[in-house]
């Protein structure tokens, strides 16, 4: 999409020129009558009438879709409910305007109300942080049409690397990101292309052989959003600037197989994607990228599902993963209700479900003799906070040498994934002697 589809839908000049427009709309529906036969005092009453109870209504359909029915699976924060009523209210006013003013007011209201409701949906963006980009919100990724450089041969130093690493003249500024498509050789998994994030270290003729981190998309998802939306390049090239160069290789690959596909990162009827992580995507890295061959070298982190998926996999693979991060993750895999889980994708055999949940993977592989473990979750996300301490106190119970933190001000949402995984990458980066 070029450089319009670069352009930020959460602090650019278009935000707040958006802001501008409908706050001048708003104003001009609010104090200029419909009519002749109206009394500006009586309209401005009607107009602040109309906007009460449209955030009445805003308020209460985010209780009823939020919360009484949990259509979306999380609760709304208290900052996305304010920008839903203001919605409804805004919204509520252009209607007003409809039925009591004339053509040209009522060709005003109709765009008014265009303007409005695209206000709600960017504001409510900005508070959750999903779509950084005009591009990320069709679903187009920056790096769609990047391509990976070759790459030398890993050269194995001592640890820690923050010593024994020498950057060599001429070192990158930053790292590059390229698409890959991982083949599910053995797994059969109808899996999209994966991206790879390199540290300028890694770009180097002779690249240190460098931890690496598998990071997981929530479930709807892209492999993307780890990089794109939680911003984890620019948290990487931030690192690799203050650490000469290192930072941990990421490779975010899918492990949905479509945005509306959640296998639970288990093999079964929704698609093999337990072993497409494990063994394809594993063997490829290993194959492909300048890596530690070391399982204390290889993380795997995500964010809610993907979050999920890196405590099971994480817990159920200590011979892979030496470290895990656990973003909001859930206390058991869901996919829709417990039946609806069970049936859809154990192919109705609870002993399965169960065999998949974090609580059964730790207690069957305790204890263990060195698991790197952080938990993170969002201050108010009040479900699945409680999902995280249950999980984060079961590993440490079960060995596991374990960090815990929230992000502050944020729910279950890409402020929360952009806050844990900074901060859960550094924590990690330092576990592996990158810098402190």
């Amino acid at each position: 999409m070029g450089s319009l589809g670069s352009t930020s839908i959460i602090d650019s000049p278009l935000v707040f020129g958006v802001y501008a427009v409908a706050a001048v709309i708003a104003l001009l529906l609010l104090t200029v009558r419909p009519n002749r036969s109206w009394r500006r005092t009586r309209w401005l009453l009607v107009g602040l009438g109309s906007l009460v109870v449209g955030a009445v209504v805003g308020l209460l359909v985010a209780w009823i879709f939020g919360d009484l029915l949990d259509l979306f699976g999380v609760a709304f924060s208290f900052v996305t409910r304010c920008w839903i009523a203001a919605g409804f209210a805004a919204l509520a006013l252009a209607v007003s305007s409809l039925v009591a003013g004339r053509l040209g007011r009522r060709i005003v209201a109709l765009f008014g109300a265009v303007v409005f409701a695209a206000t709600s949906a960017m504001s409510f963006n900005i508070d959750i942080g999903t779509y950084p980009t005009l591009e990320s919100l069709v679903g187009v990724s920056p790096y769609q049409s990047s391509t990976l450089p070759a790459l030398g041969a890993a050269t194995v130093l001592q640890a820690p690397l923050s010593s024994s690493w020498l950057p060599p003249a001429g070192l990158p500024t930053a790292g590059v990101v390229g698409t890959v498509h991982i083949p599910a050789t053995v797994s059969g998994f109808d899996a999209r292309d994966a991206l790879v994030y390199l540290p300028p270290a890694a770009l180097t003729a002779d690249p240190p052989a460098l931890p690496v981190v598998i990071a997981l998309s929530g479930q709807p998802g892209d492999p993307a959003d780890p990089l794109v939306s939680a911003h984890l390049t620019e948290t990487l090239d931030s690192y690799a600037r203050l650490h000469n160069g290192l930072a941990p290789i990421v490779v975010s690959p899918d492990q949905l197989g479509d945005p509306t596909n959640n296998p639970m990162c288990v093999d079964g009827a929704l698609g093999n994607s337990a072993t497409y992580l494990t063994v394809d995507v594993v063997t490829w890295i290993t194959a492909n990228l300048p890596v530690a061959a070391s399982p204390d070298g290889w993380a795997i982190a995500g964010f809610s599902q993907g979050g999920t998926c890196s405590i099971q996999l994480g817990a159920g693979h200590p011979e892979l993963f030496g470290s895990l991060l656990d973003i909001s993750g859930e206390l058991v895999p869901a996919n829709g209700d417990t039946q609806a889980t069970i049936q859809d994708g154990f192919g109705g055999n609870p002993g399965a479900y169960s065999d998949a949940q974090p609580l059964t993977i730790l207690k069957k592989h305790t204890p263990y003799a060195s698991t790197f473990a952080i938990f993170a979750v969002g201050a108010n996300d009040l479900e699945y906070r409680a999902h995280t301490l249950v999980v984060s106190a079961a590993a440490k119970t079960a060995g596991m040498r374990t960090t815990y933190f929230e992000a502050p001000d944020s729910a279950h949402d890409y402020t929360t994934a952009t806050y844990s995984f900074a901060r859960g990458v550094g924590l990690l980066a330092a576990n592996w002697g990158l810098g402190s």
